[in-house]
């Protein structure tokens, strides 16, 4: 019988991506996956008849609620689902490896290129939950934590990834404002998922960063996606953070990735280069196809 990883969040974007890649990058693991459909990760009677059953044997734990600006509307719900839902998780699964996916916004961007081990410093309240949580996964020497900063996806449903608003609001008629001055270093989903799966494999703990190899602005993003997605022709506007209002977003979210790119079997690819390496747009852009094993 095949050792079983649970991974939360099914529904959401890195979520699926674990999932529908299992048999791919883990064949000798079965892979179950868990949304908010199948199981309500704040009831915890609930939660643990659900571990009870299922006896996992790993978790990685992808569901939160991501959306900076829907954290500072709701701090409350914010806490429960990014907090108190990973520590209970955790604290569940004590024995056996459990990967938490948190996100560079603990950082404050005044910097960028981070490392693991440059101080945290959150100035929004999504970034000061992730935090709060990965302090809670870290006091168990055998869990793990890996931050992310922008993933490029293709979810079931078209509204999860920062590719997927994008495209939504040019085909609507809106104009897509991205801020040169405003930093991060994406990652395609099923290079993150991959990931995921060989650190399962390895067993590994401890605090990783993962994020692509280039350093680009939004609108830089924005330009290289143009090729890709005609709809946002004649869309883009470049725009700076020096005019956003709202929940605080730091400039400068790029990670310095040495340290988990030693223990991967694989490049971590750089957002241009992955695009580049595309012969054509696929079933899906941002996971892998032949042109890119």
């Amino acid at each position: 019988m095949k050792p079983r990883a649970i991974v939360t969040g099914a529904a959401g974007l890195i979520g699926q991506y674990c999932v529908k890649s299992a048999s791919r990058w883990a064949p000798d693991w079965e892979a179950r996956g868990l949304s908010r459909t199948d199981l309500d990760l704040t009831d915890h009677i609930a939660v643990e008849r659900t571990w009870r059953h299922l006896k996992p044997n790993a978790v990685i734990h992808c569901a939160a609620l991501s959306r900076t600006k829907d954290c500072e509307q709701d701090p409350q719900l914010a806490r429960r689902i990014n907090v108190d839902v990973t520590a209970h998780l955790a604290r569940l699964s004590k024995d056996i490896p459990f990967i938490f996916l948190s996100s560079g916004e603990v950082f404050d961007g005044k910097t960028g290129w981070y490392q693991e081990t440059d101080e945290p410093n959150p100035i929004n309240f999504y970034g000061k939950t992730k935090l709060e949580a990965e302090r809670v996964v870290l006091q168990n020497p055998r869990h793990t934590v890996v931050r992310i900063v922008l993933t490029a996806g293709t979810s079931q449903n078209g509204d999860r990834s920062f590719v997927e608003d994008m495209c939504r609001a040019a085909k609507s008629g809106k104009s897509v404002t991205l801020y040169a001055d405003e930093y991060r270093c994406p990652l395609p989903a099923g290079a993150i998922a991959r990931a995921m799966w060989e650190l399962v494999g390895k067993d590994e703990s401890g605090l990783f960063h993962l994020g692509g190899r280039e350093r680009l602005s939004r609108w830089e993003i924005g330009q290289a996606l143009l090729p890709w997605y005609p709809e946002l022709q004649g869309r883009l506007v470049k725009g700076s953070a020096r005019d956003h209002t709202g929940a605080p977003r730091p400039a400068d979210l790029s990670l310095n990735c040495e340290k988990i790119q030693a223990r991967l079997s694989f490049p971590i690819p750089g957002f241009r280069s992955w695009l580049k390496d595309r012969v054509h747009r696929g079933a899906d852009l941002w996971d892998y196809g032949p042109s890119l094993l």
